[in-house]
């Protein structure tokens, strides 16, 4: 399993659980719409009241869990941004390709998009024996 493999699963894939840091500490979890760069970013919208937005922005690690189909998974843990100008511009473009639907998200009070940035993630596949596992850090 390598990088561009990983790619594909990740682009296969329409959702994930992502999972911050509330206040007290106290895990929480949502699921959440995603798309992915080419570098394994993972890009999202959400609005401001909901409860991942002020999670991420007091603390930006998170961790996410995509697909769970056939016992094939990636666990990813990363930073999460919030980002602006030229760079939301083009975060955006891969999003909206993913998700025709997000430009008429954009009139949404408190909309915004978050990408995450990974520092290890691991695919692991339990349906063949032996399982198939791969981890990568960044």
């Amino acid at each position: 399993m390598d990088r561009s493999q990983i790619h594909a699963f990740l682009t296969n894939h329409r959702y994930a659980v992502v999972s911050s840091l509330g206040p007290n500490q106290t895990p929480q979890s949502a699921l959440i719409g995603i798309a992915v760069s080419p570098n394994l970013e993972i890009i999202f919208d959400t609005v401001k009241s909901s409860r991942k937005f002020p999670n991420l922005i007091a603390d930006p690690r998170c961790s996410l869990v995509i697909g769970w189909d056939h016992e094939q998974t990636v666990q990813y843990e990363g930073i999460a941004t919030e980002p602006l100008g030229e760079e939301l511009a083009r975060y955006q473009k891969i999003y909206f390709e993913k998700w025709p639907d997000g430009p008429a998200r954009l009139s949404w009070p408190g909309l915004t998009h978050f990408v995450v940035r990974p520092t290890w993630l691991r695919y692991s596949d339990f349906d063949p024996s032996p399982p198939q596992i791969a981890e990568f850090r960044f």
